[in-house]
């Protein structure tokens, strides 16, 4: 029986944008794409998007698929909700692995996100952007993403769900993963989150920028495998 392997998206992604990765590793794993709420056409939530919400919707699709030998890839936000899965539940979790997972938080950080996310620039200097992220989101609004995730993002500026002590408890094998050419992420929050997890291993990925659609599947892939 292969082990598990649970794919998570990065923030106003969606899972589709993995595909090509998890093709490429499906002899190796049982490869599960997972859709946040209201990501990907699923349906949004009552309350607002936050990272405890989007770990426990993870946590019941790993408990109803009965996962085993799982280890889980998070891209950008998708990696900080693995941290949170494997802080809480480390029981469920033999590795994780993320990229370009921005780990520190606060509000000046939080300010710097949110203007990337004014869905009415968005529409107007890059439509075809807007485009995608309609098709991505369908049949909900991906403004209203947009928005809640701008306000998610206000939120853990004031209060970043994982603190820098809570990686020392982390006691999950990872492996911390930054492209060489991300602008989203710095090195010196990617090091010190690498330095204080107690079983983690770090790569750079040469050539590699932050965007998903950037990212070589194939050299994604070799890491996973």
């Amino acid at each position: 029986m292969k082990p598990s392997l649970l794919i998570l998206h990065g923030a106003i992604g969606a899972s589709r944008q993995l595909k090509a990765v998890a093709t490429s590793l499906s002899e190796k794993y049982d490869v599960h794409l997972f859709d946040f709420p209201g990501h990907g056409g699923k349906k949004l939530p009552e309350g607002p998007f936050s990272i405890k919400l989007f770990a426990a919707a993870a946590l019941e699709y790993i408990q109803a698929n009965d996962l085993r030998e799982l280890t889980i890839f998070g891209y950008s936000m998708g990696g900080y909700v693995a941290m949170y899965l494997a802080k809480h539940h480390p029981e469920l979790i033999n590795r994780i692995i993320t990229l370009g997972t921005k780990f520190h938080w606060d509000e000046a950080t939080a300010a710097r996100e949110i203007k990337m996310l004014d869905t009415a620039v968005i529409t107007e200097k890059v439509p075809d952007f807007a485009a995608v992220l309609a098709e991505l989101h369908a049949p909900n609004d991906w403004k209203e993403v947009v928005q809640r995730t701008a306000d998610m993002l206000t939120g853990m500026g004031k209060d970043n769900p994982l603190k820098p002590d809570d990686y020392r408890d982390i006691k999950t094998s990872s492996l911390i993963m930054l492209g060489d050419r991300d602008k989203m992420v710095t090195f010196e929050e990617t090091i010190a989150t690498y330095k204080a997890l107690p079983d983690a291993k770090m790569a750079v990925l040469p050539g590699t920028p932050h965007p998903v659609e950037k990212v070589t599947p194939s050299l994604l892939a070799f890491f996973l495998s």
